[in-house]
């Protein structure tokens, strides 16, 4: 800052400015402010960016709420809590197997939580339908002893710490499919937490607003590290829950001020940084930095020389103030400036030291939660200022290795119980032994009492969901009596059963269609004016195109969810309302629509939490297929999605080629999912190629759902035989194929449509796993073996994704199986061009089944030249993979 040209003519600016605030308060000083500020812009002035305010608590001492509780009870609480989170992951390291875990996040953090557990976070148990908590990953150890505390856990299960094979352990971070009935989200992968909690708010807002459900004063916590804000999704979508003033979010940020390895921004101040990105996107910003012992060195502070001193240093040496110790701090911070040593000369080397950090300070903390609930009209995020290992001593306080640290040498251990007034002999210390005083005691009453109050224990899950009548298969009728001579694609033909399911008398409210922004590219505008599009603030303009039919319609009561050009935006708000009958005991049908391409292969990490999370609801992978979506090119077109949807162990998932196939999954998954409750969610791709859509055959819907079935048996009795199976748009290729096959070269060629490769090869992995686990019986026959075991000839498959996904068949299948895919990039050109580049068009599934009745000597070779020049195809063309 430049030096004071006139100090005096300051000194009379604040002194007015003081003068205001006296007689007539904050709010007309920050209007005047305003008007000041104002002015000076429209004169020409120039001012310094207001980003971020002074390196200090934002609620000044004077306006703190009081904590009303008993706060030597509650250190003694929190104290125990430390111990036994330390005990827990010590053991786990002490038995030759080093299993991990993690001290030193909890540590810091160990104050942040307990006065949420004490005051704040409300269980379900009561009339409150109870606050959702994100828990940071790492301090997993801290929530399972509060809960050992609370009698909810065992000694077993904490020795069962990171053990979970045997079905007593617990799992080393939030986990729900782990542990259904405690764990609400999965947030260890870095910035998950976040952008799920902005969505889980969002998607509340939007339930409220459509008068689905009353949340009341509910409120969504999440709390994250300061080096966890580096990963995008953290703060990714910090404006829409600024911009859309969701006052039931508040984020808690640890700025222990270091990541894994070494401080957060060593050279500077994450907080500050933090602060202002967090204003800039309409946050109320809550900063706790200094503890109370600083409050008595503040007010002597006369010359404001500290409050420079606070400004000016920077992380890297905060971090160093910590690991050093009192003298050190006395000679580096306050020694910059005498004024300061002068300060604090009355107070020791270890005064200094203790000098608290806001994190720690439950007092501090408290005002700030208490300031963040009562903020309705926007989100609020608390930064609050703590130690990394606080309390590991010189093991791992504030070391650059203390990320790492898994256990304590004797002598810091001992330091740490006598820290905390742990009741632990020096006999008994190197067991590491569980502490949790009697039932009756002091303790244990005022922990139940507080949790009694606030509605009953958390963590907690509700693990039972409300079930729902489902629409039979004929609320499908128009798509399974087919398309007559119209030609329409699947994607159409699945806004059609959409815009069927909205109107439903029994779950029609409770369906939410989900867009990133491309409504129109999958022809669903026509949504826009009977549903709407949720706005929080309504419609405030005309639409451009309100002289439509179709116009663009926002409303507060909208039924679907736009989320701009955001996937993981979009796939976010997808999970909390595929989660929203165990968060708000109330089942919702969320159809999350997107461009394949930009499915799976980007928010893939969401995704695995959706499976986590025991998400139900449906994926529909729009524009699907590496030569379906033409004149795109190489990062629009999808020849993997379904190899990536095969990961995640509860994600069914389907590529049908006909609606009927099309409608015969979505009823029986919505059957699967919301009638009998199973722990799944769907992935079904769709296509935007326009054809004829036949009717539902008779006797199929078996086959459709487990993956496979025959759609047509060639009638020729004589010559060799083929079995042609295809998916997806390919299936029309393949279909094309038997027709050539059959009038140029003789050959019969039965017809299979693969619904799902992925269903099929877990059923078969499932068989091949009992059979070898019961060799006494009756071995069982995979589905895949039993269909094509009575058909002759080999077996030729083709499909619009990669061949790695069909070759998972391959052991299933009885025979001689060839496998036709799109390995390689995508390119635009048209489809007949794409498919023929690739090698899936029905002239090498041709190629294909002459060679393999050739290798049978079923045919003779000297055919495949013949064929090759019949079919254009040339030995010197490029391999797909390779160009």
């Amino acid at each position: 800052m430049a030096e004071d040209k006139d100090p005096t003519e300051t000194r009379e600016w604040i002194e007015a400015l003081d003068a205001v605030l006296h007689y007539s308060g904050p709010e007309r000083a920050a209007q005047l402010l305003a008007e000041l500020s104002k002015h000076a812009t429209d004169t020409g002035v120039r001012l310094p960016a207001a980003i971020t305010t002074p390196f200090r608590n934002t609620i000044a001492p004077r306006d703190e709420k009081v904590m009303p509780g008993d706060l030597f009870m509650e250190r003694r609480i929190r104290s125990l809590v430390r111990w036994n989170a330390l005990a827990m992951v010590m053991r786990a390291n002490d038995n030759g197997e080093g299993l991990g875990g993690h001290i030193s996040s909890f540590s810091s953090s160990a104050t942040l939580y307990d006065v949420g557990f004490n005051y704040f976070f409300r269980g379900c148990d009561g009339d409150h339908p109870g606050d959702l908590v994100f828990y940071q990953g790492h301090s997993a150890p801290g929530m399972y002893a509060r809960s050992y505390l609370e009698g909810r856990f065992s000694e077993e299960q904490l020795d069962n710490f990171r053990r979970e094979v045997d079905g007593n352990g617990l799992s080393s971070y939030p986990h729900p499919w782990l542990m259904p009935d405690y764990w609400q989200f999965p947030t260890v992968s870095m910035g998950l937490g976040p952008i799920q909690a902005i969505y889980q708010a969002h998607v509340m807002k939007y339930q409220q607003s459509r008068e689905l459900l009353d949340h009341g004063d509910r409120n969504v916590w999440c709390f994250i590290g300061d080096g966890e804000c580096d990963e995008p999704e953290s703060l990714g979508a910090i404006s829409m829950a600024g911009r859309e003033r969701l006052g039931n979010l508040i984020f808690v940020v640890n700025c222990n001020l270091q990541r894994l390895d070494g401080p957060v921004r060593g050279n500077g101040k994450i907080i500050q940084e933090l602060e202002g990105v967090f204003r800039g996107a309409g946050w109320d910003v809550l900063k706790v930095i200094w503890g109370r012992k600083w409050d008595p060195l503040l007010e002597k502070d006369t010359t404001g020389l500290l409050q420079k001193r606070m400004d000016e240093v920077c992380d890297g040496e905060l971090q160093n103030y910590k690991y050093n110790g009192g003298a050190y701090t006395r000679e580096h911070f306050f020694g910059k400036y005498p004024e300061l040593l002068e300060l604090v000369k009355d107070l020791s080397d270890d005064d200094i030291m203790y000098l608290n950090r806001g994190g720690h300070d439950p007092y501090k903390l408290y005002a700030a939660y208490a300031a963040a609930v009562a903020q309705h009209e926007r989100p609020t995020v608390i930064l609050a200022m703590t130690v990394k290992g606080y309390g590991t001593g010189e093991s791992g306080e504030a070391n650059n290795e203390t990320h790492s640290l898994k256990k304590l040498d004797l002598e810091s251990l001992k330091a740490f119980r006598d820290r905390f007034g742990v009741p632990v002999s020096d006999a008994e210390l190197k067991n590491v032994p569980y502490y949790r005083p009697a039932p009756d005691s002091p303790e244990m009453r005022y922990m139940r009492q507080r949790r009694e109050e606030l509605g009953g224990a958390i963590p907690a899950r509700r693990k039972q969901m409300e079930l729902l009548e489902t629409p039979p298969l004929s609320a499908f009728d128009n798509q399974l009596k087919g398309s007559g001579k119209r030609e329409i694609s699947t994607t159409m033909a699945f806004v059609r059963m959409l815009s069927s399911l909205v109107k439903d008398k029994q779950i029609g409210e409770r369906i939410v269609p989900i867009v990133p922004d491309e409504a129109r590219t999958f022809g669903m505008e026509g949504m826009f004016r009977q549903l709407g599009i949720y706005s929080s603030i309504g419609q405030r303009y005309t639409p451009q195109d309100a002289g439509q039919i179709m116009f663009y319609k926002e409303d507060r009561k909208g039924q679907i969810l736009e989320e701009g050009i955001n996937e993981a935006g979009a796939f976010s708000a997808w999970l909390a309302v595929a989660t929203s009958y165990s968060t708000s005991a109330y089942s919702m049908v969320p159809f999350y629509i997107f461009y394949s391409m930009f499915g799976f292969q980007r928010i893939g990490d969401l995704a695995w939490a959706a499976g986590d999370s025991q998400a139900r609801g449906f994926l529909i992978g729009a524009t699907a297929g590496r030569t379906t979506l033409n004149g795109e090119g190489l990062q629009h077109q999808d020849g993997h999605s379904h190899v990536l949807a095969s990961t995640i162990p509860n994600c069914v998932s389907y590529d049908p080629a006909y609606a009927y196939e099309l409608a015969v999954i979505i009823q029986d998954g919505l059957r699967r999912m919301y009638q009998e409750g199973e722990n799944k969610f769907y992935y079904i791709t769709t296509m935007n190629e326009n054809y004829h859509q036949p009717e539902l055959p008779p006797g199929v819907e078996e086959g459709i759902v487990k993956g496979m079935y025959q759609l047509k048996r060639s009638t020729r009795k004589k010559g060799p035989r083929v079995q042609l199976l295809g998916a997806g748009t390919i299936l029309r290729e393949v279909e094309a194929a038997a027709a050539i096959l059959e009038q140029d070269y003789g050959v019969a060629a039965d017809l299979w449509s693969l619904t799902s490769i992925n269903e099929l090869q877990r059923e078969g992995k499932a068989v091949v796993r009992w059979n070898l686990l019961h060799p006494e019986e009756e071995p069982r026959v995979p589905y895949v073996t039993a269909q094509l075991a009575e058909h002759e000839g080999p077996v030729i498959v083709a499909t619009d994704y990669m061949k790695a996904h069909a070759e998972q068949l391959r052991q299933f299948v009885p025979r001689d199986y060839r496998v036709l895919g799109t390995d390689g990039f995508g390119r635009s050109d048209t489809r007949q061009r794409l498919r023929k580049f690739f090698e899936v068009s029905r002239e090498y599934v041709v190629l294909a089944a002459l060679r393999a009745l050739a290798d049978e000597d079923a045919i003779k070779a000297t055919v495949l030249p013949e064929a090759m020049r019949a079919l254009g195809i040339s030995a010197d063309k490029l391999d797909p993979l390779t160009v």
